[in-house]
């Protein structure tokens, strides 16, 4: 087809490209007088209304997302039968090559190209599409190494309701498949983060992360493996950086990052890391002599510690018989509050563990690397209830005073209850609040022995965490 004119304007140049179900040529656009890139579906494929209907698809997909890091649509056409669409021309390669040729990357290098594809395809999910093939060979470089995400072939609106998403139906590549697009369930744009995830073990190691001879034999690896660790292929990479790649891989959709933002956010602090561990520390200064002191020197310190410790004994003596004969200071209410989590609160619920109830304890682990995540709710309206929540058991010897919950979706909405049983909360003791990453609810009125985080709004995700709740 090299030196055909499309439409009495778009002359092809050269191929560059081809797969499966296209190629792609180097065009000449002789109206605007540049250069562009022409993507025309193969000729045995135009008999397959399904092929046809896909490729129109992608232009209208792409056709509504305009942003630095994805390869803009220009038009599309048809001349005898034959569709084709025309895209900006990328003057360079595709991140696939680039992986072959100099992999791995440096840290920096892949972080940079990571959060690059991370932000175009944040774009794409607030604009209502999952990519759901993502890969190296869907990212463009061009001469100044700017990420391009390419190909929304098989783009999907997060949209559209489950029973049209082709559950059933595998879609998109294998060493890159997420768990459940793999067993043909729905697929959103937490797949996407799956996907992104992959690519960058892939940036940093120079390997996928499960090879395997066929698409099932992979396809089965993604679904029942655990994700590898980066650092033990790559000692150099920060810890953190190894668990940002391994929480996208995660095989749960709920246990990786909520949203694409959140996952470009963790790289770029991931950065900002590598960057700061990059910088050279000067050694400590070395430790002075010391000169050897008479014995007799001694005796000055000796004499001021006996006295420091006389001066302890007296504190200590008056304080246990000023607190009436009790060690802690007495007078009652001095304790120490805590609690600990139970079980999630779902009334409106269908009764099945979907709030993932056994996860609960993880939000007062003291780990805020653990959380318990909510149902994923695909209208992020929580489907109509009025809220979901997670119970907490009071211990200690105080009484709750404030609740300081952590997150990592911050933004969602949330008020404190209290009640006598794990499963009644009548009362409200601290309002309602937006939380932030960390925010201090306020506790008002009497003990109670069950607390009640309610939250009411998912503030825009599908699913929020609660990494840590604690008593103070």
């Amino acid at each position: 087809m090299v030196g055909e004119v499309l439409l009495d304007r778009y002359e092809l140049q050269e191929l560059v490209g081809s797969g499966g179900m296209s190629s792609v040529y180097r065009a000449h656009d002789r109206l605007l007088d540049r250069t562009v890139a022409l993507k025309v579906l193969h000729e045995h494929q135009m008999q397959d209304p399904e092929s046809v209907e896909r490729f129109r698809r992608e232009a209208r997909s792409a056709a509504v997302l305009s942003h630095p890091n994805i390869v803009t649509v220009i038009d599309r056409g048809e001349q005898d039968g034959r569709q084709f669409i025309v895209f900006e021309f990328v003057d360079g390669e595709n991140l696939k090559r680039l992986i072959q040729r100099e992999s791995p990357l440096p840290v920096t290098t892949a972080l940079e190209l990571a959060i690059q594809v991370a932000r175009g395809l944040s774009f794409a999910h607030r604009s209502g599409l999952v990519h759901r093939d993502v890969k190296p060979q869907n990212v463009l470089l061009n001469g100044d190494h700017q990420a391009k995400v390419t190909d929304f072939g098989i783009a999907r609106s997060l949209d559209v309701k489950r029973g049209m998403t082709e559950t059933g139906t595998v879609l998109g590549t294998s060493d890159y498949i997420a768990p459940e697009q793999a067993q043909g369930m729905h697929v959103d744009e937490l797949s996407d983060v799956y996907s992104l995830g992959v690519v960058l073990y892939e940036l940093l190691t120079g390997d996928v992360p499960f090879p395997g001879e066929n698409f099932v034999a992979v396809a089965m690896r993604h679904i029942n493996e655990p994700p590898p660790s980066v650092c033990a292929a790559r000692p150099e990479v920060t810890p953190r950086l190894d668990a940002a790649v391994r929480r996208a891989m995660a095989k749960e959709p709920s246990d990786r990052f909520p949203t694409m933002a959140d996952f470009g956010r963790e790289l770029e602090a991931c950065a900002g890391d590598t960057e700061a561990g990059t910088r050279v520390i000067p050694p400590p200064p070395k430790p002075k002599p010391v000169r050897a002191r008479r014995r007799s020197a001694a005796w000055p310190l000796v004499l001021v510690l006996v006295g420091v410790i006389a001066v302890g004994a007296i504190g200590a003596y008056l304080l246990f018989h000023d607190s009436g004969g009790s060690p802690s200071g007495g007078g009652g209410g001095g304790g120490t509050a805590t609690v600990q989590a139970t079980t999630a609160y779902d009334p409106e619920g269908t009764g099945t563990p979907g709030e993932n109830n056994t996860k609960a304890g993880l939000a007062t682990d003291r780990d805020e690397a653990t959380y318990w995540p909510t149902e994923r709710y695909y209208d992020k309206d929580l489907n109509g209830k009025k809220g979901v929540g997670l119970v907490l058991r009071a211990g200690g010897s105080g009484a709750v005073k404030q609740l300081v919950v952590t997150t990592d979706t911050p933004g969602f909405t949330a008020e404190i209850k209290a009640g006598d049983a794990d499963d009644s909360f009548p009362d409200v003791v601290s309002g309602p609040q937006v939380v932030s990453s960390s925010t201090t609810f306020a506790i008002t009125g009497s003990a109670h022995p069950y607390y009640l985080v309610w939250i009411t709004s998912l503030g825009g995700h599908m699913v929020v965490h609660l990494n840590e709740v604690r008593a103070s």
